[in-house]
């Protein structure tokens, strides 16, 4: 990646297991050459002190491969030290996959095996058949989303299939589980053909309580979405759109509340791309309330945001008219400090790299600007889905979205857009803030 490209802070967590010779200074040296490469150091593990050599786990960060193999180069050429293994965290936690299918009762004795297999089960299941819905109460159906993938679009990668997709899915499911006891199960599809996705969707759709879409191209994504809204009797979200947009509208909320302009629906917005993630922005905002231009070189995708009830115009003017501007092209420096007017609220999520930095556009006159690493949507999707499996809803509607939005910008901290996803309450509020909808 060219140094222009990179994200300000190298990322990739690599862990060194390197042996050193024990001797005064002999660490320090280590460390300073790590540094003066560009890497940052993070944890210092010492595993064994012998009479001449020490054996040490040093933790660097560094930007990707080619930075990693400068590093080791320096260590090599500057250092007495010699790397003995080199682990990258990430791939380290996904060694194995992440999730299992796992158990509610135990089996003891033969009765267990009775009651919950046959003969037992057969009860059950004539008890199903003579009442659908029981099944919610005695299955994991009513506890359940299944987590449907192409591969299409996963994440800023493209196309790379759904097997490829599979560690994104892998995730999704654990935040379900552990934020909201949700058992999500990931389904691979092996199709670019929507109506036949649609199909093996619909097919499958009854083993779920909830189907959470993921990973889609444009504008597939859109027809697919209100495709299976219409067919199905469960709540479908394609969290791409639906879950960014909630996340992005709490961390709106919270910073017109930081800069005195709470709820003044006179706000115009520009949303600077209309994908998947900038489409479910500009719905949300414009079911809020707001006034909102979009801005795409696709006719297609400025005609949904105008059948929608926005506007549409090109990057100049919009920048002109907007009190908010909020970026998901994925364009780095789209957005120039020139275009940028006293006063605006800049929200530039394209990762690793955004529009333009926020420095630069506070430095530039915005009273407010942050990239895309607050927006975070696995504040929003597990409450969400969560909320209507317990109430039984059909649809996760406008509202509902709203509702999880106001509470988790609610449980921002004093100059913080959001909440971490660790917050002890985030989830349950907005599974509560859901459900008082009635």
């Amino acid at each position: 990646m060219a140094p222009s490209l990179r994200p300000r802070f190298p990322e990739n967590d690599i862990v060194l297991s390197i042996k050193n010779p024990h001797r005064p200074g002999a660490l320090g040296q280590l460390l300073t050459v790590i540094g003066t490469v560009g890497a940052l150091i993070g944890d210092v593990t010492t595993k064994f002190v012998g009479r001449d050599h020490s054996f040490r786990e040093v933790t660097v960060s560094v930007y990707d491969e080619e930075h990693l193999e400068i590093v080791k180069k320096a260590i090599d050429e500057k250092t007495d030290g010699e790397i003995l293994e080199t682990k990258d965290l990430v791939f380290e936690r996904h060694i194995g996959g992440k999730i299992h299918s796992g158990r509610t009762r135990d089996l003891r004795r033969l009765e267990d095996l009775r009651y919950i297999y046959t003969p037992g089960v057969a009860r059950v299941c004539l008890a199903i058949a003579d009442e659908p819905a029981a099944a919610r109460q005695y299955t994991n159906i009513g506890n359940s989303v299944g987590i449907f993938t192409n591969g299409t679009r996963v994440l800023g990668l493209g196309d790379i299939g759904p097997v490829a997709g599979m560690p994104v899915m892998e995730g999704k499911a654990v935040i379900y589980d552990q934020f909201v006891g949700v058992s999500a199960t990931p389904i691979l599809v092996d199709t670019k053909d929507p109506d036949a996705f649609i199909a093996a969707v619909e097919k499958i759709a009854p083993t779920f309580g909830g189907i959470h879409l993921e990973d889609i191209r444009t504008p597939d994504c859109f027809y697919i979405e209100s495709e299976l809204i219409r067919r199905l009797s469960q709540p479908v979200m394609h969290d791409d759109q639906h879950g960014t947009a909630t996340v992005l509208l709490a961390a709106v909320l919270s910073a017109l509340r930081l800069i005195g302009r709470s709820d003044d629906k006179s706000l115009v917005f520009a949303q600077l791309g209309l994908g998947a993630a900038g489409f479910g922005i500009a719905r949300i905002l414009i079911d809020y309330g707001f006034h909102v231009i979009g801005v795409d070189l696709s006719p297609q995708s400025r005609a949904r945001l105008e059948n929608y009830g926005g506007e549409t115009a090109d990057l100049d003017a919009a920048m002109s008219r907007a009190d908010v501007v909020i970026a998901t092209t994925g364009v780095v420096g789209l957005i120039k400090p020139e275009m940028i007017l006293k006063g605006q609220v800049i929200f530039a999520l394209s990762n690793p790299v955004p529009e333009i930095f926020p420095e630069e556009a506070l430095a530039a006159g915005a009273a407010f600007a942050a990239d895309g690493k607050s927006v975070n949507n696995a504040l929003a999707f597990p409450g969400l889905f969560k909320a209507a499996l317990e109430t039984g809803a059909s649809d996760i509607t406008p509202e509902m979205k709203i509702a999880a939005a106001k509470a988790i910008s609610a449980l921002a901290e004093k100059n913080e857009l959001v909440p971490s996803p660790f917050h002890p309450d985030v989830h349950q509020a907005v599974i509560r803030a859901v459900k008082a909808l009635g």
